[in-house]
């Protein structure tokens, strides 16, 4: 009964190889994101793996599943209940590497990289192995670029202060028309009066 068990159980982890193993057939110039990728990757290999027989499965300890049924099984018996559990425990080994290191979103954020960069039409820095030439070619535009800042920060402040300028000027000399006008109108009333005393002088005269 227990031969039994375990030869149906055998022939079920083979279905389900079989079923795992059939891909999807991507279009040609479909990207393909590198999460899948992966996932894509490691069943291969685990059938691969599977497929090939090698001993280790043999000496696999069965600590990512129960332990190997109790009966007095033969190797080729043991082996294929080891072959249907191994995939499946690397696999949850393999989730779980990849919730720890956070892989999905690191990946994801390559694929943003790649798709961004494709849309670029110069080429991405590269460092040229010569720290003085790196260091220049990156230290060299910011610094041009702060010194345009300045530049324009300098040329418009020159600005306001001319138009400042300008407006004194123009003041001082709408005080200067406004002292000669005073100063004709003094000299203006100063002959007046001078005429006026010249007058009553005259008319004060005895006949």
């Amino acid at each position: 009964m227990a031969e039994a068990s375990t030869a149906n159980l055998g022939s079920g982890c083979e279905e389900k190889r079989h079923e795992g193993s059939s891909s999807e057939s991507v279009p040609p110039g479909t990207t393909i994101s590198r999460v899948k990728l992966l996932d894509t990757m490691v069943d291969t290999f685990l059938q691969k793996l599977v497929a090939a027989g090698s001993s280790p499965l043999l000496h696999w300890d069965g600590s990512a599943g129960p332990r190997l049924p109790s009966g007095g099984q033969s190797v080729k018996q043991a082996f294929s209940w080891a072959a249907c559990r191994l995939p499946q425990g690397r696999k949850e080994e393999i989730s779980d590497i990849k919730e720890e290191g956070n892989l999905e979103a690191v990946l994801n954020a390559l694929d943003k990289i790649v798709e961004e960069g494709k849309v670029r039409k110069e080429p991405a820095w590269r460092p040229s192995g010569i720290p003085e030439k790196d260091l220049h070619s990156v230290m060299a535009p910011y610094f041009l670029q702060q010194r345009d800042t300045l530049r324009r920060h300098v040329q418009k402040q020159e600005a306001e202060n001319q138009q400042l300028a300008d407006a004194v000027l123009a003041g001082r000399r709408q005080v200067e028309e406004l002292q000669l006008q005073v100063q004709a109108r003094q000299q203006a009333w100063q002959a007046l009066h001078r005429e006026q005393r010249e007058l009553v002088a005259v008319l004060r005269e005895p006949e």
